[in-house]
């Protein structure tokens, strides 16, 4: 749930990248602090809580062109959950108060058992929080695009976007930041319009 902080005038919207091991989800984020423009200052260091063998990566920033709802700014806040099965905790603790998720795909042929549990652990992940995914804007990135093992992309919508209403996907190459700031353009897009609609007076 988005936080409201009167002190600064910011409306701090949280961002969670999820799938599966080693399937780019910190590459993302890496990319994303390396490259995303802000003034200085309004971007946060990129903090890295290890385990023995996987690790949750977070930071915030405040987008130059910041959007703003009844006077608030916004800034996002993007964190990562450990791709393996051990540290599902851990997890369940990074998608506490989540708006929005980027869920990243590994397009190789072999992985896809591994994203449809990824995928079916997120759902799962939230219900146990009380959230349901059809509730909560998300996008999908098909990452590892330029592998010559790359599952078709009608396959990827397939697994992971065969529903009644699909969400938005992107083809992705994220250690050439490929398809990275497409996923994260419209992710925010899909959160402030969100909030832009609640904030709206509603008609009586």
């Amino acid at each position: 749930m988005a936080i409201i902080n009167q002190a600064t005038k910011e409306l701090q919207v949280k961002i969670v990248y999820y799938g599966p091991a080693m399937g780019g989800k910190t590459t993302n984020l890496v990319q994303v602090h390396d490259h995303v423009q802000t003034q200085a200052g309004n971007k946060g260091k990129l903090v890295s809580l290890a385990t023995s063998s996987d690790r949750t990566l977070f930071f915030d920033f405040l987008p130059i062109e910041a959007m703003t709802i009844k006077g608030f700014k916004t800034k996002f806040q993007l964190y990562t959950v450990p791709g393996q099965v051990i540290y599902n905790t851990t997890r369940q603790l990074v998608l506490r108060g989540v708006d929005g998720i980027v869920f990243v795909a590994d397009s190789q042929y072999e992985k896809m058992p591994e994203n449809v549990e990824s995928f079916q652990n997120l759902v799962d992940n939230l219900n146990s929080l009380k959230l349901n995914i059809a509730d909560i804007p998300y996008v999908l990135q098909y990452n590892k695009r330029d592998l010559p093992n790359a599952a078709p992309m009608e396959y990827l919508e397939y697994l992971l976007n065969n529903r009644e209403v699909q969400v938005p996907s992107f083809e992705g190459t994220a250690h050439k930041c490929e398809g990275v700031f497409e996923s994260l353009n419209m992710i925010t897009r899909m959160l402030l319009q969100k909030y832009i609609n609640q904030a709206a007076p509603q008609p009586a």
